[in-house]
């Protein structure tokens, strides 16, 4: 008799979270609802009009995937060199004004570079945590870029004033965006000396996931990475002599790139010689080539709104969109009280889920940049 009902109720949790689960991927896209600001780094720009009149995009069309999948999505502008106080400040009035126009009450932060210190310094100190559903850091800089200490060291104090006027003029005409521009402000944010700092004054928010990503090249290949192949031997020296390793995207040391939940690396394709910095954000379409970079930011994304699964009663994680095994699953005979609870709880996990924020309305709507 036991048996039975128990059967019974699971062949009705099993109808219930079908029919929920079906409902909604049958109604809306699989990003629907989701409010998403991909938050740029040191040089970067809003890519809702890009830069040179729309010929370079710093996102390289990610944003304008995840709208087709259904999210909304900010990508806000700040000033290309500034300190990371200036640069977060910034961004949270713009987020304000975008989420006011979206009605979105929450907002996943997806941060490039000094993007993601950016991410966690508005999230912590300019009282914008109620705002923040998540953060997930691409990589970013948590532990510093030690080339930047290399640059500064090598700079003679006498001479800094005067290189920082000549750059951050450089830097305004370049952008003409009236933000104000300071060079050297921009690179002792960059220092291994300061993210410590940073991290003791900018403790996580409790309540709000934190994400990680990284990359990283192989060696530098100055066919794939023409820029980067300059730069990964001064940041690879870096590394070393900071303790962070030499393995580095071009910018940043692999160790440095890790925080909070770190969830590893993209698979490049077979040719390619690793992810440099700029492509992992496909910026000016420089990494679509070399790995597949939708999959790679629907991943981001759904993680942050899904971030765990259970597969015949272990753990799973998104990958690419699929559920992948964290451990071995449980032997498929079931119990019936055993498998009775695994419903339990993928049905509770399913209906938990609060990772949307906003209308469920078209995407295209979406696209407006705040002024």
């Amino acid at each position: 008799m036991k048996k039975t009902i128990s059967i019974n109720l699971v062949a009705l949790m099993v109808f219930l979270f079908s029919s929920i689960n079906v409902s909604a991927q049958t109604a809306t896209k699989p990003l629907s609802g989701m409010c998403i600001a991909l938050v740029h780094g040191i040089l970067g720009f809003d890519d809702t009009n890009g830069l040179a009149n729309g010929l370079v995009k710093y996102w390289g069309g990610v944003d304008q995937y995840l709208r087709s999948q259904g999210a909304l999505v900010a990508t806000p502008g700040s000033s290309a060199a500034n300190s990371l106080e200036i640069r977060s400040s910034q961004t949270r009035d713009y987020l304000n004004t975008w989420m006011a126009q979206n009605k979105c009450t929450k907002v996943h932060l997806v941060g490039h570079s000094q993007g993601g210190l950016v991410s966690r310094y508005l999230t912590k100190n300019l009282g914008f945590s109620s705002k923040v559903a998540s953060v997930s850091t691409v990589n970013s800089l948590h532990k510093g870029a030690p080339m930047s200490d290399i640059v500064l060291g090598v700079i003679p104090s006498w001479l800094k004033p005067f290189a920082n006027s000549a750059l951050s003029l450089l830097a305004k005409l370049v952008y003409r965006d009236g933000r104000p521009q300071d060079v050297i402000a921009m690179g002792q944010s960059l220092t291994v000396g300061y993210s410590a700092s940073f991290n003791k004054n900018t403790p996580d928010v409790a309540g709000i996931k934190y994400y990680s990503y990284a990359s990283k090249m192989a060696f530098a290949d100055p066919i794939q990475h023409p820029i980067m192949a300059l730069t990964h031997p001064i940041t690879w020296a870096g590394g070393l002599f900071y303790g962070l390793g030499g393995d580095n995207d071009g910018v940043v040391p692999v160790e440095s790139q890790k925080y909070g939940i770190y969830k590893g690396m993209p698979n490049s394709n077979w040719y390619a010689t690793g992810i440099d910095h700029l492509q992992a954000t496909n910026f000016e379409w420089s990494g679509q080539n070399y790995f597949d970079v939708n999959g790679w930011y629907n991943t981001i994304a759904r993680t942050a709104c899904f971030p765990i699964r259970f597969i015949n009663g272990s753990p799973g994680e998104l990958t690419h969109g699929r559920i992948k095994a964290l451990s071995h699953p449980r032997p498929s005979a079931h119990p019936p009280g055993e498998l009775f609870g695994f419903v339990i709880v993928v049905f509770r996990d399913f209906a938990a889920q609060s990772c949307r924020f906003s209308p469920q309305r078209s995407a295209d709507r979406s696209v407006g940049a705040a002024p």
